[in-house]
Order: structure tokens, then sequence, then C-alpha cells
């Protein structure tokens, strides 16, 4: 094989993200942003910044030629830069993004006794990984589906995300206007489930009909006993899945929940690798696998896939803040697994990163279309540079 190039530098961009309203919705009286720029949602204990940004990284070759990744960068990005620039970079240099798998393999190791499982090390290999495999693409003139064993489908069915409208009938009437355009599945998220979460429910279900799939995100908020439950009131109202029901650590838990359920359990946006999926995966504790691309990388997403298939599961990947590069690089990979019948469509967030990209990104009368071109088919246009900064 000639020499297509080696890793020469990385660089790291915080890119903030223009958006009309704050992510799931309007803040409640008891939530208030800092000096900082953050808030917390008390419903699930999480917090976010008052504006959207991600982590986005540039891996430039010897040769010229780049390669993009990105991974979340809501919260401190400069901690994705100081990995990147003080460990990744310097580890790295010299080598071909063809040893992509390899390079994470060995950036998994280095970090074994200071927090490896997870985290800020994680979602910044992740980001390396997605850019090395873009430049696998754009050296091979192949796109990302291509160099992971062929897609299955063109079009990837996409369930609406979230209804950030205020009041149950404002949510329903949202909720009317996607399956108007096409859409056949909406999720609510219990966060932000003001008028309560079994109120919204039963109206959804009573304003959309029989056909159109529901599904609830509990975002990490219940004991096993109280998601139990709750799927019990929610019988009558043919839940979809049940997503995240419990704190991710409680591995138990989660399987307590599934024995229990008539509805598939749903979890895994905050797993970064196959070593995640497999605890809950060999409990029965998920049927429905949500692998996040953001903090997964490639590599990892499509390991975790594999996995799910040997153990029956579906995948439905989980996908929200972001430019549109790990959003390109999740539809490419989704399109090459199997058992997948819904990729997540993040309405408030989704177009706007389409604009920051050149390459097509698209969602319409409810499918994903696949991005065009060698490797991810995305690059940061201009409308990207005007809303990133170069860290360091």
């Amino acid at each position: 094989m000639t020499d297509d190039g080696r890793i020469k530098g990385i660089e790291t961009f915080s890119v903030t993200i223009p958006q009309e309203a704050t992510y799931l919705g309007e803040l409640r009286p008891d939530e208030a942003v800092n000096a900082a720029g953050y808030f917390v949602r008390r419903g699930n204990r999480t917090i976010y910044p008052a504006q959207m940004r991600s982590a986005v990284v540039r891996v430039t070759l010897d040769n010229g030629m780049e390669g993009w990744g990105e991974t979340y960068g809501l919260v401190a990005p400069g901690a994705i830069h100081a990995l990147v620039s003080d460990i990744i970079a310097p580890i790295v240099a010299g080598r071909s993004p063809f040893e992509v798998q390899a390079i994470w393999e060995d950036l998994y190791d280095l970090m074994r006794v200071r927090g490896y499982t997870g985290g800020f090390w994680l979602d910044a290999l992740a980001a390396v990984d997605i850019a090395l495999w873009d430049l696998m693409g754009k050296l091979t003139g192949r796109p990302l589906h291509d160099l992971l064993g062929g897609r299955h489908r063109d079009r990837i069915p996409a369930y609406v995300s979230g209804l950030p409208a205020k009041g149950v009938e404002a949510k329903v009437e949202l909720a009317r206007r996607f399956v108007d355009r096409g859409y056949r599945a909406v999720k609510i998220a219990a966060s932000v489930s003001y008028d309560g979460v079994e109120r919204e429910i039963a109206a959804l279900r009573e304003g959309l009909g029989p056909e159109i799939a529901i599904m609830l995100d509990c975002h990490w908020m219940y004991s096993p006993a109280e998601a139990i439950a709750l799927l019990r009131r929610l019988a009558p109202y043919d839940l979809h899945f049940f997503e995240a029901p419990c704190k991710p650590e409680d591995v138990a838990g989660i399987a307590d929940i599934a024995a229990h359920a008539s509805v598939p359990i749903a979890a895994g946006e905050e797993w970064r690798t196959v070593y995640d999926a497999r605890a809950r995966l060999e409990t029965r504790g998920v049927s429905i696998v949500q692998t996040e691309m953001g903090h997964t990388g490639i590599t990892q997403f499509m390991r975790i896939a594999h996995l799910a298939q040997a153990f029956h599961a579906k995948v439905v990947p989980h996908a929200t803040i972001g430019t549109g590069i790990f959003a390109a690089a999740s539809l490419h990979a989704s399109s090459t697994v199997l058992a997948l019948p819904w990729h997540e469509y993040q309405h408030s967030i989704f177009h706007t990163a389409a604009t920051l990209m050149n390459g097509r990104l698209e969602c319409a009368e409810g499918h994903f279309s696949l991005p065009e071109g060698p490797g991810l088919g995305v690059e940061p246009g201009p409308l990207f540079w005007e809303n990133a900064r170069l860290l360091g």
C-alpha cells in the first residue's frame, strides 16, 4: 500500500450552535443561568449551557488532507482540548489514519488508572476516531458506510425527540404538525414534563391515535420500583419504549425494570464502549441500545451495534447537540446496522447544524437521507467558522 499520509497535527475548536429557544424547553422558575453560563435541569439534575456548543477536532496529515471529528463540548470544552493537545496528538503523530482501530485501543489503555471508562477522555477519543475514519474515506474515495461493510438502507426512519412547547395542548399540537409532515413517532422527556408524565402521554395518545409510536425518556429520574410503578400506570397508552428509567450505574436495577416491563427498555446514550453495553445486555436489562456517536466514535459505535445484534437487541441511535459532524457519522454507521428501526431526530438542533456544514445533511418526511461523498460527506462551511473558536 502506498503511503497516503501520516498524522501531522490535531486542532480543537469550540463551536457555538445558534438556537432559537432553550434546549428541551424554557426554564422553570427554580432553574436559572449561573455566572458561567450554565443551568441545572432540576428534573434530572443535569447541567446544560445556556448557549449550545460542541467540541470539534481537525486532524491534518502531512500531505495536507484534513479529517473532521466531533464530540460533546457542552460543558468545559477546554477539557477536550487539553486531552487532545497534551496526550493524544503527540502519541498519534506519524501514524496512518488506516490504523484507526489500533489507535483507539492504544489510547484507551493509556489512561487505565485515570478514568479510562468514560467521561472527557473517551469523548476526546471519539472525536479523533471519527476524524480518522473521515480521512480513510477521503483517501480511498469511498463513503463511510462502504468502509463499514455496506449499507442496508438509503434512508433512515426518524423519530421526533422532544416537544418543547409549553402546556399539554401545545405539545400535542406540535406533535400533530410533525405527524402531518410524515413522522410516525414522537418522544417526550420526563425531566421537562411540567404537567405530569401520565397526563402528557395520555393526551398524546388521544391526540395522535393508535398508529403513532410514543416514547418516554425518563432521564435516569426514578428508582427501579418507581419506574415499574410508572410503567404500570402508563400501560393503557401503549408506549413504544421506556428510556433511561434509573441511574445508569444501577445495572441490576435496569435489569429488574426490564424483567417487570411489558414494553422495551432503552438505554445507552451515556455509554462509551462495548464494555458498557456488554454488562447491560448480558443481564437482559435493555432490548433497545441507544448508541451515541458523539460519545463512542465510529469504532465503538460499530462494536456495540454488533454486540447488540448478537443479543438480538435493536439499535436506535441517540443524537443531540452537535454541529452535524457526528450526526453525519451516525447516519452512515446506522445505515449499515441491520436491526435499526429508528434514529433520533433532534428537530430543535439538527436543521441548525445542517446550516453549519457543507454537504447533504437532511431530515424530511419522517426520514434522514444519507450524506453523500467520500468519508463523512460533510465539512464545516462558512457559518461554522463564524461560530468556531480555536482552543489553545
